[in-house]
């Protein structure tokens, strides 16, 4: 599948971080615990390059716990602080402020030194669409600060929540790149919910999303829906059909129900814990 979505707003939405780049300490960078490389824009390292940078990855809970313990120590050898977080858990968010703080250590000595006591961490929180910033930011701060929405494109502007005593938080859009080089980034983001479904065709992706679990998860989708992990991934599709009595009018099997009952259940969890792409080993 060739999948591009690059909306208007978002070069407005980059042009105004290059501005508000100069107020901030840190960048937090939220990314999908399931496809960490491909939720990471290539653009914020540019964006950020001078600042103290923390990789989040976010719905650690839907990912495979030893891929994403590999994909931290991956992030860290390259420089970067990096965390896991639940968006949805309160319970995290003690051990980002954690790593917050370590990774602007520096910052702060420097502030001392100059007789500045207590002043705040300011930090950008930035990502793709519908990696949870939002959600993330409401749980940190313990109240209802920003909209949410389980789709992309739900935050418009941009927003500064007081988090705590330690630490401001600049709250930005959702902002994808101009081209997805690598087809397999499309991939990965429709599979996530990052592309607005609307222009995707889902039973291309239930496809293709079939191939990666029959590959990297064998045994899932069999013990998910009761088929055969031996047939193609079409007539698999069909099985489901059949199996979850997905019917269209006249007794027909309803291919495109069965398709869009497959990536829900994986975007949702029911799957099990799933990681997509795994760190390369260079």
């Amino acid at each position: 599948m060739q999948i591009q979505w690059y909306p208007g707003h978002m070069t407005k939405a980059i042009r105004q971080m290059q501005e508000d780049i100069k107020l901030i300490d840190l960048v937090i960078e939220l990314v999908d615990a399931r496809v960490p490389w491909s939720s990471r824009n290539p653009d914020i390292d540019q964006l950020g390059k001078q600042k103290a940078r923390l990789i989040l990855m976010n719905k650690a809970d839907l990912a495979e716990e030893g891929q994403t313990a590999a994909w931290m120590a991956f992030f860290q050898e390259k420089g970067y602080f990096a965390a896991k977080a639940d968006a949805r858990n309160k319970g995290n968010m003690k051990a980002v402020t954690q790593v917050i703080q370590e990774a602007c250590r520096e910052k702060t000595e420097r502030d001392r030194k100059r007789g500045i006591l207590n002043r705040p961490v300011r930090a950008m929180i930035v990502g793709i669409p519908n990696v949870g910033k939002s959600t993330f930011i409401n749980t940190y701060a313990g109240k209802a600060c920003t909209k949410t929405g389980n789709k992309p494109g739900v935050t418009k502007g941009k927003q500064w929540i007081r988090l705590n005593k330690q630490v401001e938080l600049l709250d930005t859009p959702g902002i994808l790149w101009p081209k997805f080089e690598d087809p397999a980034v499309g991939l990965h983001l429709a599979c996530i919910g990052s592309v607005k479904d609307e222009i995707l065709n889902i039973d291309e992706l239930a496809l293709e999303l079939i191939g990666i679990l029959l590959e990297k998860y064998p045994g899932v989708l069999t013990a998910r829906y009761g088929v055969d992990e031996a047939l193609d991934a079409p007539r698999l599709l069909m099985e489901v059909a059949r199996n979850r009595n997905c019917i269209k009018r006249g007794d027909e099997l309803d291919y495109s129900k069965a398709a869009a009952l497959i990536v829900e259940e994986f975007r949702s969890g029911k799957l099990g814990r799933i990681t997509l792409e795994f760190p390369k080993k260079e």
